[in-house]
């Protein structure tokens, strides 16, 4: 039996920061975090952070939640170094899918999930390495692979077997909160558990947004074609008949 999803979030703010307008401003938290707004603004004593161009978007904080605030150039959403992208590991589609698969059986995962997962990461390039240093199709960084027993995360089969037992883990840790878990997949489960949800960071936020976005459209696509070939069955069947 498939694991039910349990889905939380606030899609009219996803749809806000799904926007491709990217931050200006690095914003340094005395929790030791930093995230990425496009302008501030005090207003009535808080803080308050700007996630696009206009007003409708933004999060407040306290002033003392804030010790720094520093000009930065608009972040890519994903680094591949050129190195990496000179040399992309070829791997059909059908291989991809395959790995997917299995791994999806092991877990008891959706292959769609798996897929939208990585598409999000790597857009299917298993040599491709982030700015943070995460690596391969599912993006773990090493410290991760490590913990999960993946010698070479540039294998395709080490790093999807990596990655699902990962997000497995999470989907778990987090009662099948599907949005919550790629929370953590992205921004890690500290900052999950510290602020009791998805962390006020854009690039989690846009994350989420994509890769859930990504999944129904294929369970949807999934979903059309088996009525497709279930209707064709009955359409023979009755043909047979005459």
């Amino acid at each position: 039996m498939q694991r039910h999803l349990y889905l939380e979030i606030a899609w009219a703010a996803v749809a806000a920061l799904a926007a491709p307008a990217y931050g200006a401003e690095r914003v340094t938290l005395s929790n030791g975090f930093a995230m990425d707004c496009n302008h501030h603004a005090q207003i009535e004593g808080r803080v308050r952070l700007y996630l696009s161009s206009g007003a409708s978007s933004y999060i407040e904080m306290r002033p003392e939640d804030v010790t720094g605030i520093e000009q930065v150039p608009d972040p890519a959403p994903l680094a591949v170094s050129r190195e990496s992208s000179q040399s992309q590991t070829k791997l059909s589609p059908a291989d991809l899918n395959e790995m997917l698969s299995e791994a999806g059986q092991e877990h008891n995962l959706d292959v769609d999930l798996l897929a939208s997962v990585v598409k999000a990461e790597s857009g299917g390039n298993a040599r491709a390495v982030s700015r943070t240093g995460a690596r391969g199709l599912m993006q773990l960084m090493p410290a991760t692979a490590g913990d999960l027993g993946v010698q070479d995360s540039f294998k395709p089969g080490e790093n999807v077997r990596g990655g699902s037992t990962y997000l497995d883990a999470l989907l778990t840790r987090y009662h099948e909160n599907l949005a919550l878990a790629l929370a953590a997949y992205n921004a890690g489960p500290a900052a999950v558990d510290k602020y009791h949800g998805i962390p006020p960071y854009r690039e989690t936020h846009v994350y989420v947004a994509r890769v859930i976005h990504e999944f129904n459209q294929r369970v949807r696509s999934r979903e059309a074609q088996d009525r497709r070939a279930a209707g064709l069955q009955v359409t023979s069947r009755a043909s047979a008949s005459q």
